[in-house]
């Protein structure tokens, strides 16, 4: 066989009415689960691929567990896995990533501040790319939260050269078999544009709506957005240096 094959395209996809996979990462979101219901269940009527959902609870300690499985049996397009203990957003993405089993994987934050139906605005660029990713267009955020958010992102463009202008945004579209090579570490969920880059992928970013949180508090406070990942940065540089990239050219029937 000559045909060229990538590593990042050994995933199989299994034979399966659906298309996409939603990951939702959720800690301690209980005010943020009725919701979540309802703007999902109008998002899979109106999805341009069919769709279902995957919520990763991250160790909740409120009641989002237990929302969380009446919504999942109460809808057939809904499934949930369940961290014995809070493992963070990275861990919580990966999680979601090893347990996709589709062509296509998104990622939208519990909190909705990004809407689901603009999934439908990136999935019109997937096919050429293999990350597309929303840029949040008028951020309804505090000042301090956006100009941290600014800095921590020009920051990391000039560690990471990716040409992103919101890489925090929560509302992405990756393909799968991209998403399952990431070598996630505590932190990467702010690098997954760069690291689809370092597997020689294409990456697209698209304006999407931006809303102010309505229930629940957010998890992450300056350090975390500002801090954190230009400590991370020098990890990602780590990364690069030692990433493993190769491709098939031929290989026995």
């Amino acid at each position: 066989m000559n045909a060229s094959i990538s590593s990042q395209c050994l995933f199989k996809v299994e034979e399966s009415p659906y298309k996409l996979t939603v990951i939702i990462p959720v800690y301690n979101e209980e005010d943020n689960i009725e919701r979540l219901e309802k703007e999902l269940l109008e998002y899979l009527k109106i999805a341009s691929v069919p769709a279902k959902v995957l919520f990763v609870n991250d160790g909740s300690t409120d009641k989002s567990l237990e929302l969380l499985e009446q919504v999942c049996y109460r809808n057939l397009e809904f499934s949930f896995i369940s961290f014995e203990k809070n493992c963070g957003l990275s861990a919580a993405i990966k999680a979601g990533f090893d347990f996709v089993d589709t062509e296509l994987t998104g990622y939208i934050d519990a909190d909705l501040q990004t809407s689901p139906a603009d999934f439908n605005l990136l999935l019109e660029y997937i096919e050429e790319n293999d990350l597309v990713t929303g840029v949040r267009a008028n951020r309804k955020d505090s000042f301090v939260k956006n100009m941290s958010s600014k800095i921590a992102n020009g920051i990391r463009r000039a560690f990471t050269h990716d040409g992103m202008d919101d890489t925090g945004c929560p509302l992405k579209i990756i393909k799968t078999c991209y998403a399952k090579n990431l070598p996630m570490f505590k932190g990467l969920h702010r690098f997954l544009p760069a690291m689809i880059l370092l597997q020689n992928g294409k990456i697209k970013q698209i304006p999407v709506q931006h809303f102010p949180r309505i229930a629940g508090e957010a998890k992450y406070g300056l350090w975390n957005r500002l801090l954190g990942p230009l400590m991370d940065c020098f990890a990602y540089l780590w990364m690069k240096k030692k990433y493993i990239n190769y491709t098939i050219s031929k290989r026995s029937e």
